[in-house]
């Protein structure tokens, strides 16, 4: 049978590659506004707390075993652990336990989690060179551009498709990081990236299974070692982003490459980053808040509902619409799980997210009085909600925008208070103390001495 070989592609797209290394060489320190650079301290000190928490959990337990069996050199920390191993399995390692609880931060133009490719390949290219901490917190900014640009760029169409967005934009965000902080001249940053673009991880079926947390550690590997391999002089294509069989034009029908272009440099996506109150799914999140203001507003008990009515956008029980949940990874996809553990206990952290309490008999009761129905009236980021009770009355309420997202972001306090919750239980009271007061000032610090010390 002939084949036909041919691809809708646009043979003109403009020379992304190239602007992009330029951009992550010659871009300056600090070179934006304190606001960008604040974002940018509490983006890196999120992570920190959300790979300190599930530093210890069977999914850490078993990717470290694996690495041990390769016998790596001790050359980089894991956080909350007292192990070392190799940079590039250190980058993996942590990028992994980041993204274990689904409780990092989340660029929601795009459903990216920005911070884990990039700070987890940072830390451990950072630790082994001996950078400066404001060196760290410049290539954050960076790789967080980059990545989310790119992003911007192929989504929704590139999500659509089945993609974890997160793994394959993540190692574009890990090698522009490292190519900064390793001083990469552009050409071989621009080799860098198109090592990265042949290393795309992440499937969406993966949700909901040790898996998910690999694509982001899996990036943060891959652009690491784009990184070192063109410092040596590994070679790639110059147009491995934008050429027609190239990475995004593979990916995805949707390119919009202004998104790429426009105010490159001037406008900064890290200023958008947002962050979880809620160790789930993002798209949960405003049927969590609108759950527990309720429960908040009229003391609700389970024997008080009759009835839980969600109204969501499809998008919502597409990505969450599981709805016996065995496990405690697989209830960070299930809706009805998350409105009944808000409504049970007021939150919905990671405490709320374990194979124990999935399974417990009043979470299984109040789980099956949840209805989800699709409304794509509603945007992705609301939700409409009504508790009809047992004496009768219909409680309701809209959540526009969910607590944690841009319009209504989590402040410092809040931000403090989710950090310690994680380390404290791994590092005890003054460590996860000291940990957070370091993270949230790395950039004074002349090295990542501090921080390890205070976060392993």
């Amino acid at each position: 049978m002939a084949r036909n070989t041919t691809v809708k592609a646009d043979q003109n797209a403009p020379a992304i590659s190239a602007l992009l290394a330029d951009f992550i060489v010659n871009h300056p320190s600090k070179g934006w506004s304190d606001a960008v650079d604040r974002e940018a301290h509490r983006t890196f000190a999120n992570w920190v707390g959300c790979a300190i928490g599930p530093s210890t959990h069977e999914t850490m337990q078993a990717a470290l075993a694996a690495v041990m069996e390769l016998a790596p050199s001790g050359q980089a920390s894991i956080l909350g652990r007292k192990e070392k191993v190799d940079i590039a399995n250190a980058a993996l390692l942590n990028g992994i336990s980041s993204h274990t609880f689904d409780f990092d931060d989340t660029h929601l133009k795009t459903i990216i989690h920005p911070a884990g490719p990039v700070a987890s390949a940072l830390l451990a290219l950072g630790q082994h060179i001996g950078a400066s901490g404001r060196d760290i917190i410049d290539a954050l900014v960076i790789g967080v551009e980059v990545s989310c640009r790119v992003g911007n760029a192929i989504y929704p169409d590139h999500y659509d498709r089945g993609w974890h967005i997160t793994g394959s934009t993540g190692m574009l965000g890990s090698a522009a990081a490292c190519s900064r902080l390793l001083k990469l001249d552009a050409a071989r940053t621009q080799m860098a990236l198109g090592i990265a673009a042949s290393q795309p991880t992440g499937l969406r079926e993966q949700f909901g299974t040790m898996t998910k947390p690999f694509h982001p550690g899996a990036a943060a590997k891959a652009g690491l070692m784009s990184a070192l391999m063109a410092k040596h002089g590994f070679t790639s294509s110059k147009r491995a982003l934008e050429a027609p069989r190239g990475l995004m034009q593979v990916f995805s029908d949707k390119t919009d490459w202004s998104e790429i272009t426009e105010r490159l440099g001037e406008s900064w996506e890290i200023a958008l980053n947002t962050y979880k109150p809620f160790a789930c799914g993002i798209v949960i999140h405003p049927s969590i808040d609108g759950c527990v203001q309720l429960r908040n507003k009229y003391n609700l008990k389970a024997a008080d509902i009759q009835k839980i009515t969600i109204r969501v956008h499809s998008l919502v029980l597409e990505l969450t619409g599981k709805k016996t949940p065995a496990t405690g990874l697989e209830s960070k996809f299930s809706v009805y799980h998350s409105c009944a553990a808000g409504l049970l206990y007021g939150q919905a952290g990671e405490h709320e997210y374990t194979d124990e309490v999935v399974n417990r008999p009043e979470v299984l009761a109040l789980r099956a009085k949840v209805d989800a129905i699709v409304d794509d009236g509603i945007d992705e980021a609301s939700s409409d909600i009504h508790i009809h009770t047992t004496d009768g009355r219909d409680l309701h309420i809209f959540i526009e925008h969910a607590i944690g997202s841009v319009e209504n972001p989590m402040s410092d306090e809040q931000l403090k208070a989710k950090f310690i919750d994680q380390s404290e239980p791994i590092l005890g009271k003054e460590k996860a103390a000291a940990a957070w007061d370091v993270s949230m000032r790395i950039s004074a610090c002349k090295d990542l001495g501090e921080l390890i010390a205070a976060a392993t």
